[in-house]
């Protein structure tokens, strides 16, 4: 996620005030943002394969307190690792068979001694006891932490939101994109007559006998760490089958009691419809085992794995707040038809959890595919020119072309320009129009989903499968818009009295298939390169041609 918000630039950061801040663009970056972002030795000797998180909600007091077990397969030899949790929580201890070792915390930083060397290959175990009062999202889930609220009944409406700025914002952990562990427990315990919604499938439910009740669930595929969630609330269940691509999904929706009828409508309309769409685009669901949960939330929404964060209020486009209806982001009308967060935020089940971006600058992987699997949605149910118009409709009043979509610095949690939803989405209807083959792109599109099935990828890995299924070399093309925040523009001009073109304002060698054609006939391809070369199309002239900029995101220049 971070939804879509049509600004120009959305970063998450950890300050050495611990404090999140999103949509702050950022060229300067602290110890901290290393400690944060950076697979460093200390984080990259050991590989997390199981967490058992055990955590305490004392809602009335917005004070949490429990234990993190952090199981994990040394990849090297070494007597040093780093944990991440934020400063403002403490630290009660950490045992390591059956004794307390030492450590020292740095920041959000935490490095733990152990007594021996641990060798490489071995399995292992230590359990971080914490407390404290964690930071409050006052704009979830825009800036990160917990979001402490009530519902229209004044029962408290609990949630984490952590995108970013990490989840060692409220439990410790190995907060890097990098390294996803591969099953969890999460145990969340709250006060009686509330429930909890995590990832995953409920496995138990306990009486604690003191005031509070443990709920139980376990994620049984790997997970990246800003998707682990606590939902609390007084949740009424609903329950349902879709028959998908790999046989039965459960489809589980969590909501308030007085939204329940609201829920079933809404969701019963759009989750079908929205499974089918992207199995078709993207192949099946990629969490069957853990199921297809809904969880209605006091902030608008997240793509937590399995357990997708509601807040849209249960209306057509996207939430306004004051309004009746919802907005339509793509100014078409065809965005008035759905549940916006339903369909962007389960999107990122497949573009953001299956695959997962190894470092923030490379969050683009997630915002651009999931923002074109909307334009997909779209072509799924009123046709290609419908999703088409969708992708295109984004262009206007809402690209700003100031940053780069990638982050270009890596090992700093910096993430590029928030352009990276949009043009990200544009970019990609270029790459489907360049191939011209719509079956092809469908299977590259599946092929992602199933060469980097859970995985972490880079963005060489995505743009090389890219180029190497589609039978194109798109090596510049992604490294322009990418890397660059400048449009590549076509010129065209007379050279000793022939019409001639070229690429300019690109990089070094680019070049782009693209169509053109003369007024009222059919388009063709032609390929410029960036310098002038004639123009192949009998007839053509800079007053009769026509440069397709309804697929391509391009600037023309006619001299």
């Amino acid at each position: 996620m971070k939804l879509r918000r049509l600004l120009s630039g959305l970063l998450a950061i950890i300050s050495l005030s611990t404090q999140a801040q999103l949509l702050v663009p950022k060229t300067n970056f602290t110890l901290a943002d290393s400690l944060h972002g950076n697979n460093g030795p200390l984080r990259a000797c050991y590989d997390i394969n199981y967490y058992h998180l055990d955590v305490k909600f004392d809602i009335d007091n917005k004070f949490i307190s429990g234990s993190n077990l952090f199981k994990f397969t040394a990849t090297q030899d070494f007597n040093k690792l780093q944990f991440d949790l934020f400063a403002n929580l403490k630290v009660e201890k950490v045992v390591y068979k059956g004794k307390e070792l030492p450590y020292t915390r740095e920041i959000n930083a935490v490095f733990l001694i152990f007594p021996q060397t641990i060798k490489a290959g071995s399995k292992d175990e230590f359990t971080v006891f914490y407390s404290g009062n964690p930071k409050v999202a006052v704009r979830a889930p825009w800036d990160g932490g917990i979001v402490f609220s009530k519902d229209s009944l004044g029962k408290p409406w609990v949630a984490t939101a952590c995108e970013g700025v990490g989840s060692a914002i409220w439990w410790p952990s190995k907060d890097q994109l990098t390294d996803e562990v591969d099953s969890m427990m999460i145990s969340i315990s709250v006060p009686n007559g509330l429930k909890d919604v995590s990832n995953g499938r409920l496995r138990k439910t306990t009486d604690l006998k003191n005031g509070y009740t443990r709920f139980d669930w376990a994620v049984v595929n790997p997970i990246n760490n800003y998707d682990v969630a606590a939902n609390i609330a007084d949740y009424t269940h609903i329950s349902d089958v879709y028959n998908g691509e790999k046989g039965k999904l459960t489809t589980d929706f969590w909501v308030l009691p007085y939204d329940v009828d609201k829920a079933k409508k809404q969701f019963g309309r759009d989750v079908p419809l929205m499974l089918k769409s992207f199995e078709h685009w993207f192949g099946p669901y990629p969490w069957y085992e853990d199921g297809y949960k809904l969880v209605e939330t006091p902030h608008l929404g997240m793509e937590h794995q399995s357990a997708v964060a509601y807040g849209n209020h249960f209306v057509n486009g996207y939430y306004a707040p004051g309004q009746p209806i919802g907005r339509d982001l793509s100014g078409t009308g065809y965005g008035l038809k759905w549940d916006y967060i339903i369909v962007h935020e389960s999107g990122h089940e497949w573009f953001g959890n299956n695959i997962t971006a190894k470092d923030y600058a490379d969050m683009w992987i997630h915002e651009g595919f999931t923002y074109y699997s909307e334009s997909l949605f779209v072509e799924s149910y009123w046709g290609k020119q419908a999703g088409l118009e969708y992708v295109n409709g984004s262009r206007v009043g809402s690209l700003s072309n100031n940053a780069p979509i990638g982050g270009l610095v890596y090992g700093v949690s910096k993430e590029g320009s928030g352009d990276m939803y949009n043009k990200g989405g544009v970019m990609l209807n270029m790459v489907r129009t360049i191939i011209n083959n719509d079956e092809k792109w469908r299977g590259i599109l599946r092929g992602l989903n199933s060469t980097f099935y859970h995985k972490t990828v880079t963005y060489d890995d995505v743009t090389k499968y890219i180029s190497a299924q589609s039978g194109v070399n798109l090596t510049t093309f992604f490294e322009q818009y990418v890397h660059t925040k400048d449009l590549p523009v076509l010129e065209f001009g007379m050279v000793r009295g022939k019409l001639n073109y070229r690429w300019t304002s690109c990089v070094s060698g680019f070049t782009m298939p693209v169509k053109i054609r003369m007024k009222g006939g059919e388009y063709k391809f032609v390929t410029p390169t960036t310098r002038f070369a004639p123009v192949t199309i009998d007839g053509l002239t800079k007053d009769n041609l026509e440069v397709d900029t309804f697929n391509y995101y391009i600037g023309v220049l006619v001299d």
